[in-house]
């Protein structure tokens, strides 16, 4: 077994009998002739002691030699045990979230049972709706994401760097061609075109790498904004240096938590890449000091990127925090299938307040009333490629209302389906002092809920099932005042 193990192990046992005899590290010094700093040592993990110094520890706690030295643990401290020989602490950098290994271990040995109960709860609700170890990854990588405002200026000044390393003007729009020089050149690619198309087993995979050989396979029907993006990535992995990293794109599986969290900051360099900083805020500037929302001016913003809808609005929650300190806001993408009453929430980013549109695993129906589901409707009706919309989203139950952009496109990968990508910024002074347009009257404001199970707002048109879990609700506090009254009758 790991050394690291057996340390922390034997050091939450000696924790835990010190503790149950009632002793502070000081009294078991004076009582063992040991010092404050070792016995601090050894039950922090850091420290091992020999034999002779576990013999005395032994004696003098009236404990078995044998006892002391054995992994196994009493009930108390299983389940943190269990936690260690997961590898799970190893897995997930825990220092990206200001979490030393040390502190979270004590912090559990500190108070065994309740935090037993808390881990028995978390794994009982991940098993209930199927949570398996890629999700929680994911989770995780979107809460570190959360935690540093979606921006991360290192990241942000290494695009700047590589741009002015291979002279490419971050004031012209970039093509593929031109990143595909700099792989080949600099890195040893080589580009492989229609070769995945070939096996129908691989479905919507478009990139395949093979390192042995630095072979980039792609498929055939990745456009010109897609294959941009992916050349941005590669050259991400290799400028700065990225070794433990995914082969295809999309994945297909991971096997560390430090893969998920580096193909997120290749994502992140390849879309600070082709969609800069300085001009992408320069654009929204000009969008937000109009009196009225200029939808052409807001396309032609995204139109003047070699990047898809989905980049753009990527990108837009990596410059609205910082470029002008709008925190409040979410991202979304929705799937959906030609003539499906069914939507799927598949992607979600919340900042600094968590807003009402949250993914449900319960198999309920979204709001219909969401811009982003209206805009899935329309491109699916028709032979558009880019259907877009703003309004303003007035959540009656929570009090607080969002400003919504939202963009529908077809899937490239699959037929008849599409998928919509939505901003949502929450109203409030700050937006007000930002964006000149926000009073604009030709902004449709629409009352939501978040699923018509949970819905209460009663003269709605699209409501696709009855609100049930309201009416199970008011049943219920019908059934508790009746109760209340019952008592007052015969007390």
């Amino acid at each position: 077994m790991q050394e690291d193990y057996i340390k922390l192990i034997f050091g939450l046992k000696l924790k835990q009998i010190r503790t149950d005899k009632k002793l502070s590290l000081f009294g078991l010094s004076k009582l063992s002739g040991l010092s404050k700093s070792y016995l601090n040592e050894i039950e922090n993990g850091k420290k091992y002691p020999k034999p002779d110094k576990i013999a005395i520890l032994s004696e003098k706690l009236d404990v078995p030699y044998d006892q002391m030295v054995s992994l196994k643990l009493d009930k108390n401290l299983a389940p943190i045990g269990d936690l260690l020989q997961s590898k799970i602490l190893k897995e997930i950098p825990l220092e990206l979230f200001g979490i030393k290994e040390s502190n979270l271990i004590d912090i559990v040995a500190n108070a065994p049972a309740k935090v037993n109960a808390f881990i028995s709860t978390i794994i009982k609700i991940a098993k209930h709706y199927n949570f398996s170890k890629e999700s929680f990854y994911l989770a995780s990588v979107r809460s570190f994401q959360e935690a540093n405002n979606n921006y991360f200026e290192d990241l942000e000044d290494s695009v700047l760097k590589f741009a002015k390393a291979y002279q490419i003007n971050l004031n012209e729009t970039i093509t593929s061609a031109d990143l595909e020089e700099i792989l080949v050149e600099e890195y040893g690619y080589t580009i492989a075109c229609n070769e995945l198309s070939q096996y129908e087993a691989l479905g919507n995979l478009r990139t395949l790498f093979v390192p042995k050989t630095k072979t980039l396979l792609l498929a055939n029907e990745i456009d010109e904004a897609q294959r941009t993006f992916i050349y941005a990535k590669e050259l991400a992995y290799n400028f700065l240096e990225i070794e433990d990293r995914l082969y295809t794109f999309p994945w297909i599986k991971f096997d560390t938590f430090d893969q998920v969290l580096n193909n997120f900051y290749a994502s992140y360099f390849a879309g600070a890449l082709v969609i800069p900083n300085a001009k992408i805020k320069a654009q929204l500037s000009t969008v937000f000091e109009k009196d009225t929302f200029d939808t052409d001016l807001f396309l032609e913003a995204i139109d003047s990127f070699n990047a898809s809808p989905e980049s753009f609005y990527q990108r837009l929650t990596n410059i609205l925090p910082k470029a002008f300190n709008i925190q409040n806001l979410f991202f979304l993408r929705f799937t959906h299938k030609a003539k499906s009453d069914r939507f799927y929430l598949k992607k979600e980013l919340h900042l600094s307040h968590q807003q009402s549109p949250h993914a449900n695993e319960t198999n309920e129906h979204y709001c219909r009333r969401w811009v982003s589901l209206q805009k899935l409707k329309d491109i699916s009706k028709g032979e558009s490629e880019h259907e877009f919309d703003i309004q303003i989203s007035n959540y009656p139950d929570d009090g607080f209302k969002y400003l919504v952009f939202s963009s529908a496109t077809k899937d490239p990968f699959r037929d008849k389906h599409h998928r919509s990508i939505t901003v949502g910024l929450l109203i409030n002074k700050q937006l007000q002092r930002k964006l000149n347009f926000l009073n604009d009257p030709k902004i449709i404001t629409h009352n939501v809920g978040v699923t018509c199970e949970r819905c209460a707002i009663k003269d709605c048109k699209v409501r696709v099932v009855p609100a049930v879990f309201l009416e199970k609700k008011a049943k219920n506090i019908k059934m508790q005042a009746i109760v209340s009254e019952l008592n007052s009758k015969f007390s």
